[in-house]
């Protein structure tokens, strides 16, 4: 759905040469345009507007002084910087440009009438006066002459088995003897020059000629292939024309046909048969085709016509008409008028081979035009829901346009089409956003028709529906219609005769106000119109168009752009330098574009489509050549882009990977926007979706979810962009459009979750207006069952950008329970009787189902049937029930109810067999109440509910009941049912105790037996479990005799000095036990000197000191002697070993500085694929690798730890060891100084002070060594912690490396806690004074 419009012109008049121009080609390297006429070749660059060569081939000989002279070919070759020249007198010449020497490289004595030269220019065709084609090789060396007719079909001749013969075929009315007539062949047109013509495929294998035969009188065409072996002969065509043109891409020729009605292009396959056509607008004789010419790309066919001469029409004209193709039809998209006086009339004209939409016209007057295309999709650009998303579609004289707003409607057929008496060449929509559906059309002879919608209630017979409307229905489309027609004054009139496209880029900006662009004709200069409206005094419904004011740039303007949001203009020269161009003032002016850096913007190429786009708050120029690259200001952002569309705040792009991306461009910077598009990935799925491959965009339909996109064969395809509907579904939600955005989420399967997640407040607010807005039931419905605690707003749907109005839920309460509470008062309040199915979803659908209350509601409408008219009864109810919960489910709660009739009304619907659920039903009804209860919820396994009905049932059930209890464990309920003085109580207390101690949770065991008085149990729980207060306490109640107590004592002393709580077990010893000499015993092997000496003042034993206290504290001195002596030694030996494997470490890393890495588990943090880890050197050392895989038990860990940190010298982790080893020696130690200072105190009591003394000094220096060593062995931590800082979010694995390569050492994160130092609190007072 696009067309061609025109971008640039380029005229080059009143070229200073003699004769007539006759034929010309392009030199496409050097820029210029070859001429020949009678006297010549003249070579004239069109750009700079001068001659650069004349050779004349009169003073040669080569052409006649008299003038009479022609020349039918002209090539340039371009690797021998020549030109081919062929006469019609049969010479061939080569012609060097630069020293202009002329050289005949053959001679046909019966005269040549076309020379033709194969795209690869390797071969050369000539058609002789003596009808012979000649090839000759690029060396001008004949390869066969062999003569143009030929008798013979080809190499492809159809090959019949006698099926389908003409003889044996059905005739219809013509009867039998059809079969039997002979063929007739009309004669060639009149008008035809007997010449032939001659094309050659693209890839230059194969080429075709068009010749009359010399006996049927009639044009046949044959294709011959590079050999120059006849490949086919065309079936017998009536009305054949000359023109012949083979397609580019190899697939079909074409050529003209008269119809006795009509004149139609056709197109011959290369086996000769004919391959589909399409009819010109002429009648019959009006009009002949000169020629046929394809584009580089064959997707535009250029048609040149000419008037036939009539009587009626004296003023001649001719055409060129540019058709192109979509979906099986062919559009005609442009239509130039030529006048075909003396100097007006077109020599020729023809496509450029490197750019595909040039086009090279040449005229008799000696004036050359070149016209550049380009392909434009014209749509409204409203951003309002009044915009009805037109695209308008060229085609001749019509302008297909299709509203997409009401429907999709599948090109070439359309909504509705204009009916104009000329030719269109450019449709232009208004740019006011209220009235962008209406639309200006200019046609070939420079009118402007203006087409207004609204306004106008009668029918304008210009407008006609196209696929839509018919007998019987009715269009809910008001059609446009012709408001005024427009003549554009031109002020040098003779300008329209010479250039039938003088004004390009027709733009409507304003009602009354037009822009449109001309370019020089004799610089390189283009001048900006603008175009006002002007009454006309002869006729109301003819206007003018005027030209208020101009500007003149320098340059050739190719682009206009305006945007209805800034009302900006801006305007792109063929260099790519964007101009601002200010014309809401009486006079235009022009300025460079500036971008928000103050620099002015150029792209780097032409861009074949512009928009401006205003991106975080500032206004950019977007741009798209011809070869996918897309720019923002001069920066290229990506370089895979088809096309693009903007719309509201989106940019909208269609890429080579056949993906549709979507960006916003509100809250958005432009380095966001270029780092979203130039990433290969995107992570959020708003922004990307896939699409078919081919895929370009049409249009947006404003204030919709519809993306129209159109497929490289021309149909359409809707898609539904998720950005967009999100975008939009938004949109109606702040405006409490609650409908509408329900629909569009129901039909395109948005989780429905987003209406209440995306302002949770503001629709809890506005529950009413929703369920108002909804007012359906099912829907309701529908949006219950969606309901789930998710927030979709986090997880699928996250905004594009953070809102303050979107408030998380209310922590308080549950998502589910909130919504359904707060639907179910508001449709309670509204109409609970219709929307009671509605009320019974909300019940069910809550956090925990409201089954019993959904049950007692159905009830209910069982027993008070309603007789208001949307009522529903009791059985719908159930039976819409029965959909949302399984039925057996419903039936278990309904039997929790202890209602029957529920239960029988639940189960009538369900699949239950009656015998299955009745004989149960009928024994619970003979029950007694409690024991029915407890049935009935034993049954559904409410064991907690059944304990308590059962205890109301009286004491002759509780065995019952205690067996239950005992079986579900459910002791701390059933103590709650009891008074804690009855025996069921006591007997509940038992049995929970045997269990608690089943448990081996004894102490438990034992506050509960001694709760229910159960003493004798108490104790044993309290011996078991080692709390000795009171297990003495329980003893105390039982009355044990004395011995029995004093046995109690010892063995709960024995336990506790097995525990190592020296002091508890004297402590009972001493009070129970009566034996207090056990007692010191006890306390001096616990190191309690002080509390030993207590009893043994206590109770007069001064014996005791020099028989047990005094060798014991001696004895003790040794033992800290030694040990402090072990802590030294093992201390300064790992202490020397580590500064050896450190040094060690420091001598290898220069070596192994590329292949070192930290060998732990922070190695993750690296690349695989980086080449930093030696294969080999890994294998070699531990692996934490296979440390993860093992370490699945705690027994493996400690294996692969103990693995880890061996003290081996020479394991690759011996340093992390040593300070491993050398770190529990310090806080072994550290924990000595309370032991110290007791056993201190006491030694100077009894007089030993050279023991004292010698103890405090070893101790202390032991101390100052560790402390004194503490910074050289943990001198790595503060290296550390500037090694960790090289971690954090802008880090990146490099950067790791390097900040751990500096350290020269490896530091794994997994051991970080071994480089922290041991505290050693020095102001702890270990010391005692006394021996210093």
């Amino acid at each position: 759905m696009r067309n061609l419009k025109l971008i640039q012109t380029l005229e080059f008049k009143d070229i200073q040469a003699p004769g007539k121009p006759q034929c010309f080609c392009l030199r496409t390297e050097q820029d210029t345009v070859l001429i020949g006429s009678e006297c010549g070749l003249i070579e004239v660059n069109p750009v700079t507007r001068e001659v650069k060569n004349e050779i004349s081939l009169v003073a040669e000989g080569f052409l006649p002084e008299d003038g009479s002279g022609c020349i039918v070919g002209v090539q340039d070759l371009v690797d021998q910087d020549s030109v081919c020249v062929a006469t019609a007198s049969g010479d061939v010449i080569l012609c060097n440009l630069k020293t202009h020497q002329l050289e005949c490289v053959g001679s046909v004595a019966s005269g040549i009438s076309v020379m033709s030269w194969s795209p690869d220019q390797e071969l050369v065709l000539l058609a002789t006066g003596q009808q012979t084609l000649i090839m000759m090789t690029r060396d001008f060396e004949p390869v066969m002459e062999q003569p143009v007719h030929q008798g013979d079909f080809g190499e492809s001749k159809f090959v019949t088995v006698g099926w389908g013969k003409k003889e044996t075929q059905f005739h219809g009315s013509e009867g039998r003897q059809a079969a039997f007539q002979m063929q007739t062949h009309e004669s060639a047109l009149p008008w035809d020059d007997h010449r032939p013509r001659v094309t050659w495929r693209g890839d230059g294998q194969f080429f075709a000629v068009s010749v009359v035969c010399p006996e049927t009188g009639a044009r046949k065409v044959r294709v011959w292939n590079r050999e120059f072996a006849l490949h086919s002969t065309s079936e017998p065509v009536a009305g054949l024309g000359p023109a012949l043109a083979w397609k580019p891409s190899g697939s079909l020729i074409a050529s003209t046909q008269d119809k006795p009605n009509q004149q139609d292009v056709v197109f011959f396959e290369k086996n000769g048969l004919l391959h589909g056509h399409f009819m010109l607008p002429f009648f019959k004789d009006e009009m002949k085709v000169i020629d046929l010419f394809w584009n580089a790309d064959s997707s535009v066919l250029a048609v040149w016509l000419e008037d036939l001469e009539r009587e009626e029409n004296p003023a001649l004209k001719s055409y060129v008409q540019l058709w192109t193709v979509g979906n099986y039809h062919w559009y005609l998209k442009q239509s130039l008028p030529f006048s075909t006086c003396l100097k007006s009339k077109i020599v020729s004209l023809m496509w450029d081979p490197v750019i595909p939409y040039r086009l090279h016209v040449l005229r008799q007057g000696w004036h050359y035009l070149c016209y550049d295309w380009r392909w434009t999709t014209d749509r409204s650009s409203g951003d309002n829901s009044s915009d009805l998303a037109n695209v308008a579609v060229i085609d001749g004289y019509k302008v297909l346009v299709t509203v997409f707003r009401q429907t999709v409607i599948p090109p070439p057929m359309c909504t509705y089409y204009l009916l104009l008496p000329h030719p269109v060449n450019q449709v232009t929509f208004s740019a006011h956003s209220k009235k962008s559906n209406d639309l200006a059309v200019l046609d070939a002879n420079n009118q402007v028709y203006v087409y207004k919608c609204g306004g106008s209630p009668s029918v304008d017979p210009t407008v006609k529906l196209g696929a839509v409307g018919g007998n019987g229905f009715k269009v809910p489309l008001r059609t446009p219609h012709l408001d005024k027609k427009y003549t554009i004054q031109f002020e040098n009139a003779e300008d329209q005769e010479v250039n039938p496209l003088k004004l390009t880029l027709l733009t409507w900006i304003e009602e009354d106000s037009f822009l449109a662009v001309s370019h020089s004709q004799s610089s390189p200069q283009s001048t900006v119109h603008s175009l006002t409206v002007s009454p006309s005094e002869s006729d109301e419904e003819q206007g003018q168009l005027t030209i208020s004011s101009s500007v003149t740039v320098d340059g050739i303007i190719i682009s206009l752009c305006y945007s209805s949001e800034t009302e900006s203009v801006a305007l792109q020269l063929a260099d790519g330098q964007i101009l601002k161009c200010l014309w809401e003032s009486s006079s235009l002016t022009v300025e460079p574009w500036k971008s928000p850096g103050g620099f002015p913007v150029q792209f780097p190429y032409p861009c074949t489509q512009i928009e401006l786009a205003v991106i975080g708050g500032e206004e950019y120029v977007l741009g798209l050549t011809d070869r996918c690259r897309f720019f923002i200001s001069d920066t290229e952002v990506a370089s895979n882009i088809t096309s693009f569309i903007l719309y509201d705040e989106f940019l909208l792009l269609t890429t080579h990977s056949h993906t549709c991306q979507c960006f916003s461009l509100r809250d958005t910077s432009f380095k966001t926007l270029q780092a979203g598009l130039c990433s290969s990935h995107v992570a959020n799925g708003e922004v990307l979706r896939k699409v078919e491959r081919g895929s370009r965009i049409v249009t947006v339909v404003p204030q919709d979810t519809k993306l129209i996109l159109q497929m490289p064969r021309g149909n359409l395809e809707v898609v539904h962009h998720r950005a967009l509907v999100l975008a939009q579904i938004r949109k109606w939600l702040d405006k409490l459009m609650f409908k509408e955005a329900f629909e569009c989420m129901r039909k395109l399967r948005i989780n429905l979750n987003l209406i209440h997640d995306h302002n949770p407040k503001v629709f809890l607010e506005n529950v009413e207006t929703f369920i108002r807005q909804i007012d359906s039931v099912n829907h309701i419905n529908l949006f219950f069952t969606e309901l789930k605690e998710e927030d979709v707003t986090k997880t699928m749907y996250p905004p594009p950008v953070t809102s303050s109005a979107q408030l998380s839920t209310d922590p308080a309460g549950k998502k589910l329970d909130l919504i359904c509470d707060a639907m179910r008062t508001a449709m309670e309040s509204i109409n609970p009787h219709k929307y009671c199915l509605s009320i019974l979803t909300s019940h069910v659908k809550k956090t925990t189902p409201e089954l019993e209350i959904v049950l007692q509601k159905v009830h209910e409408l069982q027993e008070n049937d309603p007789s208001v008219p949307d009522a529903v009864s009791a059985e719908e109810a159930l039976k819409y029930l029965l959909l949302l919960v399984d039925v057996n489910e419903l039936y278990d709660h309904s039997l929790g109810t202890y209602d029957f009739d529920l239960v029988i009304m639940v189960a009538e619907k369900s699949q239950k067999d009656p015998k299955e659920y009745l004989p149960f039903l009928n024994m619970l009804k003979k029950m007694e109440t409690n024991y029915q209860r407890f049935t009935i919820d034993k049954h559904l396994k409410r064991y907690e509910k059944a304990i308590s009905h059962l205890s109301k049932c009286g004491p002759e059930y509780f065995p019952e009941c205690l067996n239950l209890i005992k079986d579900k464990s459910l002791y701390k309920e059933a103590l709650k049912l009891y008074p804690s003085n009855s025996q069921q109580y006591k007997a509940i207390c038992l049995a929970y105790g045997e269990h608690l101690t089943q448990e081996h949770q004894h102490e438990t065991a034992g506050l509960v037996f001694a709760r229910c008085g159960a003493y004798k149990e108490a104790l044993s729980a309290f011996l078991a479990c080692g709390s000795w207060q009171q297990a003495l306490c329980m003893a105390t109640q039982l009355h044990l005799p004395k011995n029995q107590l004093i046995e109690l004592s010892r063995t709960l002393a024995g336990k506790l000095a097995e525990q190592r709580k020296h002091r508890e077990a004297a402590i009972v010893l001493e009070q129970y036990a009566q034996d207090y000499e056990e007692a010191v015993l006890l306390l001096l092997e616990g190191a309690a000197w002080e509390e030993a000496l207590r009893l043994v003042y206590k109770y007069n034993r001064l014996d005791i000191i020099e028989t047990n206290i005094k060798p014991s504290i001696l004895e003790a001195q040794k033992n800290y002697m030694a040990f402090l002596d072990s802590q030294t030694t093992t201390f300064s030996r790992h202490k020397k070993r580590l500064l050896v494997v450190r040094e060690l470490k420091e001598q290898a890393q220069p070596v192994n500085l590329d292949d070192e890495v930290p060998h732990g588990q922070e190695s993750d943090l690296f690349s695989e694929t980086s080449s930093i880890v030696n294969g080999s050197e890994m294998s070699g050392r531990y692996s934490h690798s296979n440390s993860r895989i093992s370490a699945r038990s705690s027994k493996n860990r400690r294996k692969a730890e103990r693995k880890k940190h061996s003290l081996k010298e020479g394991s690759p982790l011996e340093d992390l060891a040593l300070l491993e080893a050398l770190n529990e020696v310090v806080q072994s130690t550290e924990k000595l100084k309370d032991e110290i200072h007791c056993i201190l105190k006491t030694l100077f009591l009894f007089g030993f002070d050279e023991q004292g003394r010698e103890l405090q000094e070893a101790f202390e220096g032991t101390l100052q060594l560790m402390e004194t060593s503490l910074p050289e062995i943990w001198i790595l931590t503060y290296q550390h912690n500037s090694a960790i800082s090289g971690l954090g979010p802008n880090s990146t694995a490099n950067s790791i490396m390097a900040s751990y390569q500096q350290q020269k050492t490896s530091v794994p994160v997994i051991d970080a806690e071994l480089f922290i130092p041991p505290k050693m609190d020095g102001r702890t007072q270990w010391k005692l004074s006394l021996l210093e």
